[in-house]
């Protein structure tokens, strides 16, 4: 057989390598495992930061390197739902028939072109190079057309072309503008109440970058010991909160390495320090966290406890989140146990208790500055999976508490179905309880709303959504 003669090559450049961009291929590589593994960009990012802080060359991050990966996977996380509807408007099929990492480079893409102040034409050339070398180049020129659409016009141009108007579906209207589910925008505009500015200044906050709180755990680190760090201001609220300013890293605090401090949100300290401090009638001298988990307030309540001379028991279902609640308890100054224990089914004898904590699992929607994947992936229909275990969980509280102790029921969930109902439906087959008025108990707190219980926002208090009620037995 004879041998065919080559084709000659078709005028044109010559074919030139894609250039590997460090921090976008990264990026890239967070949003994939985001969604193919279900995992949470706070967990998946540190670790593939750190390796690239290792490396040694060229692909070695320095700090704007970090700085710039970690907005690309949140900011891309967060207007997801936003982004979506741009892309959809710019393809010639449904959204759903794009491949996932296809849509992952373009939603890079188009975040550097609306969310960012990189200029559109490095935003585009970047894209289209990542697309080359995570995807080929073929499917890179369908990026490239794309995001040259994209690039037509400014983030509020598209959102008038993308969204429907706030009067004909103010729902929809503000799913699409704020990125939210619609489902989710309903929710909490039911929770929150009143008119247009308080839904929007809501959705809106949840689109921001948290601040990183710290606690300095009493007895054991203080707040003016962690002030002492570079870029560190007081809380808000917390007389233990500590905040970093933007570029402040956790890793660097002494105390934080040491574990006499910690992250956590203030909202969180904020239902602790209730607990810790709602009157009692009779002794204190036991308490329980009955959800431990992974073992930020139950870290804050045994320093508390400890200062008082009182037993903390720390539980937790699942053995290897008992294994960090007793990593955040390690070095406690007071008497205290962990053990992992179901809460619905007790190890202990009922009314055993003088306080008794119970942050019960939700669906995180108070989180969502945090979690920012959490709201697509989130359904309506979890609501009924975690409402057996929340009220079984309260129950379970009630009755590890002695008569005149108090029990906190608190979720990261601003959810009527999560909070208020779920609290209404069991003090109903209590009637030997009442509701302590949870607001003094927060002092200073501006915007506590009617009482007795406590819902917090990221818009009105800098916090995440934490809800609380307070319940005294009574008999």
């Amino acid at each position: 057989m004879s041998e065919q003669p080559r084709r000659p090559r078709k005028p044109g450049k010559p074919y030139r390598r894609p250039q590997k961009d460090p921090v976008r291929i990264l990026a890239f590589e967070a949003l994939r495992a985001v969604d193919e593994r279900d995992a949470y960009a706070n967990l998946v990012l540190p670790p593939l930061l750190r390796k690239a802080r290792e490396k040694e060359g060229p692909e070695k991050f320095d700090a704007r390197d970090a700085a710039l990966a970690t907005e690309l996977v949140y900011g891309t996380l967060r207007r997801q739902g936003t982004y979506d509807a741009i892309i959809a408007d710019c393809v010639d099929r449904p959204l759903r028939e794009v491949d996932p990492p296809v849509l992952d480079v373009l939603s890079l893409g188009v975040h550097q072109l609306l969310g960012t102040r990189i200029p559109s034409h490095a935003a585009v050339s970047a894209s289209v190079e990542l697309a080359r070398v995570v995807l080929g180049d073929g499917r890179a020129k369908f990026v490239n057309a794309v995001l040259r659409k994209v690039a037509r016009d400014d983030l509020d141009g598209w959102l008038e072309r993308v969204a429907p108007p706030y009067d004909e579906d103010p729902e929809d209207h503000l799913a699409v503008v704020h990125s939210h589910p619609r489902w989710v925008v309903s929710a909490l505009w039911d929770s929150l109440g009143g008119g247009r500015t308080g839904i929007e200044e809501l959705l809106a906050a949840d689109n921001e970058r948290p601040e990183v709180t710290l606690v300095a755990r009493p007895g054991r680190a203080t707040p003016d010991e962690l002030l002492g760090e570079e870029a560190a201001v007081p809380g808000r609220w917390s007389p233990y909160a500590v905040r970093l300013s933007e570029g402040g890293e956790p890793g660097a605090v002494e105390a934080v390495r040491e574990g006499r401090a910690g992250v956590q949100d203030e909202g969180s300290q904020l239902v602790a320090l209730a607990l810790a401090n709602a009157p009692l009638d009779g002794p204190d001298r036991r308490w329980l966290d009955g959800c431990a988990g992974p073992g930020g307030k139950a870290a804050l309540l045994g320093a508390l406890a400890a200062e008082r001379g009182a037993f903390l028991l720390a539980s937790e279902k699942q053995p290897h989140r008992a294994g960090l609640v007793a990593r955040a308890l390690d070095g406690n100054p007071g008497p205290y146990q962990v053990i992992a224990a179901d809460g619905t089914r007790p190890a202990w004898r009922s009314g055993s208790f003088d306080r008794v904590l119970m942050d019960v699992p939700c669906t995180g929607l108070g989180a969502l500055r945090r979690r920012p994947e959490a709201r697509w992936r989130r359904r309506p229909e979890d609501l009924d999976g975690f409402a057996p275990l929340q009220r079984g969980l309260l129950r379970s509280a009630l009755e590890a508490v002695r008569v005149g102790g108090v029990v906190a029921y608190a979720t990261c969930s601003p959810h009527l179905a999560e909070t208020r109902a779920v609290v209404a439906d069991v003090l109903k087959q209590h009637p030997g309880t009442e509701l302590l008025d949870a607001r003094p108990l927060l002092p200073g707190v501006p915007d506590l709303g009617e009482g007795p219980d406590v819902q917090l926002w990221p818009h009105l208090h800098g916090t995440d959504a934490m809800y609380l009620a307070l319940v005294r037995r009574t008999s």
